[in-house]
């Protein structure tokens, strides 16, 4: 009978924010899959719990997730943490969960903080709709097209950044987002020195140009305005009427519906079509 995989959200930082459940579970299972053995047992070692341990990270996870797998198929019980926070979030976890749900076996969440809702909660900005980018693409030509992707987002938009990687980062939110863009900078959440950096793009960079970044970063960006024509929708139903107008003006009924095509998301065949159903139930 196959064991269960527990998804083990750990503190973010602070050792006291561990859940009592987290206790429990870290207690009960039979072995811990950690990204980074040497963090994980500080974990361990401060609420004096002594579990095997295997590594499971980025660079082993074909290999190693399939031994894992196979150790809980085979009746035990595993608790995977990342290095802090939620796995399976920016981190190889998704992998081994993937895989498990693909074999059957029963994966059970253990809820924790991460560093992205937690800085979201306290940046200032819209919090009712955001999306989480991650880690930007370091390769140049993905990172111009992720970029892209999301230059007419009207969410909050989260990203996290390593420090020697910041001000490069901050640039191209510049070129994209323009430097007015509203911006929330957090880092070392919850631990001794903690800094929340409300400012925008501009004065994150005026900053950090006289200041060495420090710590791994959570970046929390205003969403953009909906543009105008995204606000204002035209029906078919509108766009008909508004080709049998014109063609009531004289306008042939293939120049009508070209003409009303261009400023409406709807074809000429569209348009042309329900003019022809239009006019077709006026005649019966």
């Amino acid at each position: 009978m196959n064991g269960t995989l527990y998804i083990v959200g750990t503190p973010i930082g602070n050792l006291g924010d561990i859940s009592a459940r987290c206790r429990q579970i870290l207690e009960q299972v039979d072995f811990i899959a950690a990204e980074d053995t040497r963090v994980t047992v500080k974990l361990l070692n401060h609420i004096g719990i002594k579990k095997p341990m295997f590594s499971y990270h980025e660079h082993n996870l074909k290999e190693r997730g399939e031994y894992l797998l196979s150790k809980i198929q085979a009746g035990e019980n595993c608790a995977l943490c990342s290095d802090a926070g939620m796995p399976c979030i920016s981190d190889p976890g998704e992998i081994i969960v993937r895989d498990a749900h693909a074999k059957g076996i029963t994966v059970v969440p253990i809820p924790s903080a991460t560093a992205a809702t937690t800085a979201l909660a306290v940046s200032g900005l819209q919090t009712g709709r955001f999306c989480f980018e991650g880690f930007i693409p370091m390769n140049k030509n993905q990172r111009k097209d992720r970029l892209k992707e999301i230059e007419d987002e009207t969410r909050t938009m989260i990203f996290y950044e390593a420090p020697h990687k910041l001000n490069a980062t901050l640039a191209d939110l510049k070129k994209t987002f323009g430097g007015e863009r509203k911006l929330t900078l957090a880092r070392e959440l919850t631990k001794l020195h903690e800094d929340i950096f409300v400012t925008t793009i501009d004065g994150a960079i005026e900053f950090y140009t006289e200041s060495n970044p420090r710590g791994e970063y959570v970046l929390v960006l205003e969403g953009g305005e909906k543009k105008v024509e995204e606000q204002e929708e035209i029906s078919i139903e509108t766009a008909t009427e508004m080709a049998i107008s014109l063609m009531e003006q004289g306008k042939p009924a293939s120049g009508a519906c070209k003409e009303i095509s261009a400023i409406t998301p709807y074809s000429k065949s569209e348009i042309y079509k329900m003019v022809n159903l239009q006019n077709n139930a006026k005649e019966i």
